[in-house]
């Protein structure tokens, strides 16, 4: 089993769920999130006064799938969150030991 944690921009939620929708991901956790990367967040100017806002607003998932779904998986947050624009996001893909359903007891990938 592996989890797949991307961090992308909030407006490409709904394109991401649907992608992996499309796949037949069913379920997936939602995190709000703050975060920069290179770009350091910005500047912005409000009332006439500049505010440096460093922590943009960003939208973390993560699935944890079978093995044989990564890659498809993969493709499809990388297709449906691109925008081309600095800050569309990254992919983590890290191994999972093992997975418990709390209601039922099943282990490994029954959980998932």
């Amino acid at each position: 089993m592996k989890k797949i944690e991307a961090i992308i921009k909030p407006f490409k939620l709904d394109e991401v769920k649907e992608a992996l929708h499309e796949i037949g991901l069913q379920g997936i956790t939602v995190i709000e999130a703050k975060g920069f990367g290179r770009q350091k967040g910005h500047t912005e100017l409000y009332r006439g006064a500049e505010y440096v806002v460093d922590f943009l607003p960003k939208v973390k998932l993560e699935v944890v799938l079978e093995d044989e779904l990564v890659e498809r998986a993969v493709e499809a947050i990388q297709t449906a969150a691109h925008t081309g624009r600095i800050g569309d996001g990254k992919i983590f893909i890290t191994t999972v030991e093992t997975a418990i359903r709390i209601r039922t007891g099943e282990t490994g990938n029954d959980a998932i």
